[in-house]
């Protein structure tokens, strides 16, 4: 049987994901959308360009519904786009629970290693911290310093 899943690109499917988990396999997280949607800001114009990042707590907050809604299930979630492929946001994403990054060939070593080197509990804590704080730079700034004090870091 072919696999079935559904890409959570919007804050109402994020918010609904309770209600879809029994009939997916997967979910998939869009963290190109989902922040410019959650947080209306247009991800094609260069002036909101600083208020559309998918490390915002708001973003969180629904990445970790979603987390929860499947963990409930039995199901795994993925994200992609370009939070997938920032180390930076790694320990965030696998400290909400998420499985599976699907990002761009040329990130996939960086992100690796980044994700190989966490430590499980401390990246629950990051994310803990992260959902919070009062916006995306406060949590870039915890996840650096998180990163900073990791092995080869």
């Amino acid at each position: 049987p072919i696999e079935t899943g559904v890409m959570i690109e919007i804050p109402s499917a994020a918010l609904l994901s309770d209600r879809f988990a029994p009939l997916v396999d997967f979910f998939s997280i869009g963290t190109n959308d989902l922040p410019q949607y959650t947080l209306a800001a247009d991800r094609g114009n260069a002036e909101l360009a600083e208020y559309n990042d998918a490390l915002h707590p708001a973003v969180l907050r629904l990445v970790e519904q979603v987390v929860e809604s499947a963990k409930r299930h039995g199901k795994r979630v993925g994200v992609c786009g370009e939070l997938a492929g920032d180390p930076l946001a790694a320990p965030v994403l696998v400290g909400l629970g998420v499985d599976e990054f699907s990002l761009a060939p040329a990130a996939i070593p960086r992100v690796k290693e980044t994700i190989r080197a966490l430590e499980e509990e401390p990246a629950k804590l990051l994310a803990g911290r992260a959902l919070q704080m009062d916006g995306a730079a406060s949590v870039r700034r915890d996840a650096r310093e998180y990163l900073h004090w990791q092995p080869g870091g």
